[in-house]
């Protein structure tokens, strides 16, 4: 039975489309077969980051208007087995999505996959509720700022109520929070919300913590999911999050500042 996860968050440019592009990608690196869906129709971002740009003939939209059937419109990773992607329309109607299209999707790519992985557009507008509408499970992304975390906990109100399970009566869809562009340093003067700050605010479980890092604007430039680099932190942050979402053990890295020549010198 396909298991599908929405990755969402109250705002945009928190690195929601990064996270789905290289959690999809670390579950096909780990053996499942996954396809990831772009549901932020007229943006067509996941594409680029997953370097497919190209290769897009048809789309979500195409799909659900019966104009390309899914054989045609998936497209396969050429570096990780097990990896597709579904593109989303660069139309400009909002109202392209359908529920009745969206489920149809969904069920026809639950017969060939083990996960679905929906990228949302961020907020609350029609796209972010279809998208989420038929999650099992939801990895809500934020940043350590106060605009982010409270715009998260609004779509941790949609999760608990907009929902099929939700309306339905269904059991919740399961939440994982994943915190972006986390810098110890900064947390230390004060300058960002530090991670009890965060999980005391939104209550819900940490899934993972990615690091400030250089690499992740670097492999969205070249087109590759950051969980490829693995010998990067950020990299290594996102293995680590597929890891534990799968029922591994493994212990909260990059949380720590790094000490400089002089703290080491002093012992401090």
């Amino acid at each position: 039975m396909a298991k599908i996860i929405v990755v969402t968050s109250g705002k945009g440019g928190v690195g929601k489309t990064t996270t789905s592009a290289s959690f999809a990608a670390g579950l096909a690196m780990r053996g499942h077969k996954t396809v990831v869906i772009d549901f932020d129709v007229g943006l067509r971002n996941l594409d680029l980051i997953m370097g497919c740009e190209r290769r897009v003939v048809f789309d979500f939209v195409n799909v659900i208007n019966g104009e390309a059937n899914l054989k045609q419109a998936l497209i396969r990773d050429k570096r990780v087995d097990n990896l597709y992607i579904l593109a989303a329309s660069q139309t400009r109607d909002k109202d392209a999505l359908t529920q009745e299209g969206v489920e149809r999707t969904l069920n026809k790519l639950a017969e060939d996959f083990d996960y679905i992985v929906c990228d949302s557009p961020a907020g609350i507008e029609t796209g972010a509720i279809m998208a989420m509408y038929y999650a099992d499970e939801a990895l809500v992304v934020t940043n350590p700022e106060v605009s982010s975390v409270r715009d998260s906990d609004r779509v941790l109100g949609m999760l608990s109520s907009k929902t099929k399970r939700a309306q339905e009566g269904g059991e919740p869809v399961k939440e994982h929070l994943v915190v972006t562009r986390y810098a110890p340093s900064r947390v230390g003067k004060g300058e960002m919300l530090s991670l009890d700050d965060i999980s005391d605010i939104l209550a819900i479980p940490l899934l993972g913590v990615v690091p400030e890092s250089e690499t992740v604007l670097n492999a969205s430039n070249a087109g590759s999911p950051v969980v490829l680099e693995e010998e990067a932190d950020a990299g290594g942050a996102y293995f680590d999050m597929v890891a534990r979402f799968l029922g591994e053990e493994r212990p909260l890295r990059f949380t720590q500042a790094k000490k400089g020549f002089f703290d080491r010198l002093m012992g401090r």
